[in-house]
């Protein structure tokens, strides 16, 4: 089937956005199916087209080895698909509102290729009803055609976890769905096709939309309630590790940790739950409070280091800080929504002259993003306060006893190292 399908040339996919989600679907596709990767950005698709993926999801051998897989950043170059996957970025603005500009803007894109017979799956974060309501309306007018009569729509949710190798595209199970049960069918077979984990096929789109955002919205709960727990146990003068290790020891109990929650998933996808309940008139009570307080943990923690300079009699202002880690989480390039920068700002409120060192960043993107200047090296510098704020690898060989004054503060928000340290989670 997969051979047939490929010399045919029935099957031919257009995967749109190149990043964390979409090009890993383009890479496995490309092994069976002539797949054309699309991207806006022409310095990706110039370091894809070398081999070169910045994000280190898809290994150099990989890019080469999809033999039916090539990259461009003209849209022209789609035509000709009959299936359409758009993977694009869904965040939400300064106001915590969903952004749906990138994805309608792929809809027009895509709108304008779309011939009779067509299949456009959705992979982007959303709302339940964000795909019948907001995208079919767009490719409706910029193709002339009609939804569910000459074209069809999907919906799989990603589950991709930047910088994981255990869990990856190909061994999660796939929910999909599509809009009438022909639909459906393809789609599921499609997906089939390359995810050895299996496919869930939900009964609508809407329920798919749905699974997609209280998987998330579920973790940061719990994450919240830990974050919780922590603030409590800290004026106990608890820690926190030690009675989450006791408690573990139970065989229902879920294994959180405390911590700053960023990234494009946990600290995004909520606020589109939250988003449509509050259009339709109810107000999500726990969504919410979970989010103000992992939204808060920043300043937290920065006012945590605060107290503890000031027990030492270090004086704040002008005070050398070093923050190990800005990307969101560890052993991974991905900087997007960093509740790091949260430590920096207020730590900066307080007058403190902060560095910031990570080897796992781009210090141009991070510069771009969040004005912030990476440190190069940190070698023979001494720190009033050291926080450890993202549990890269590389920092467990760090001497961070060299970095110390004579009265230092050494802050440790993952419960990573192994030296002793003044304050934790």
């Amino acid at each position: 089937m997969k051979k047939s399908a490929i010399k045919s040339g029935k099957i031919k996919i257009g995967v749109i956005g190149l990043g964390y989600v979409g090009l890993p679907l383009a890479v496995e596709f490309g092994r069976l199916y002539e797949v054309t990767g699309f991207d806006i950005s022409e310095n990706r698709v110039a370091e894809l087209k070398k081999g070169v993926d910045k994000t280190l999801e898809v290994a150099r051998g990989e890019l080469k080895n999809s033999a039916f897989l090539r990259f461009t950043s003209k849209a022209a170059d789609l035509k000709g698909c009959n299936y359409y996957i758009v993977s694009v970025p869904t965040p939400v603005n300064e106001h915590k509102i969903p952004d749906l500009g990138p994805l309608l803007s792929a809809c027009e894109t895509v709108g304008r290729l779309l011939t009779k017979g067509d299949i456009v799956i959705f992979e982007s974060t959303v709302y339940p009803g964000a795909t019948e309501e907001d995208c079919v309306p767009v490719l409706e007018k910029h193709s002339g055609l009609k939804f569910n009569r000459d074209f069809y729509c999907g919906y799989s949710p990603e589950r991709i976890n930047p910088g994981d190798k255990k869990h990856t595209l190909v061994n999660i199970k796939k929910v999909t769905s599509a809009s009438t049960p022909a639909a459906a069918a393809k789609v599921d077979a499609l997906y089939k096709s390359i995810i050895t984990a299996g496919t869930h096929l939900a009964p609508s789109i809407k329920v798919a939309e749905a699974a997609k955002v209280i998987e998330n919205s579920q973790r940061d709960i719990n994450i919240a309630f830990i974050n919780e727990l922590s603030k409590i146990f800290n004026k106990m003068n608890i820690d926190t590790g030690d009675v989450l290790a006791a408690a573990a020891t139970k065989w229902n109990f879920l294994s959180f940790k405390p911590g700053l929650v960023g990234g494009h998933c946990i600290g995004v996808d909520p606020y589109y739950l939250t988003y449509k309940a509050q259009s339709l008139g109810y107000i999500p009570e726990i969504i919410l409070a979970g989010r103000r307080l992992n939204d808060n943990m920043g300043g937290y923690v920065a006012n945590q280091i605060i107290k503890l300079m000031i027990k030492k009699e270090i004086l704040i202002n002008k005070s050398k800080v070093l923050v190990l880690g800005m990307t969101f989480k560890e052993n991974c390039p991905d900087i997007r929504n960093s509740r790091v920068i949260d430590i920096i700002n207020e730590m900066r409120e307080f007058g403190a002259d902060v560095g910031v060192f990570d080897p796992w960043a781009d210090a141009a993107e991070v510069c771009a993003e969040y004005g912030v200047k990476l440190v190069k090296d940190i070698k023979n510098q001494k720190y009033d306060a050291i926080v450890l704020a993202v549990a890269h690898e590389a920092f467990a060989a760090l001497d961070i006893e060299s970095l110390k004054k004579k009265k230092s503060v050494i802050y440790d928000v993952k419960g990573f190292l192994t030296i002793a340290v003044d304050g934790r989670l």
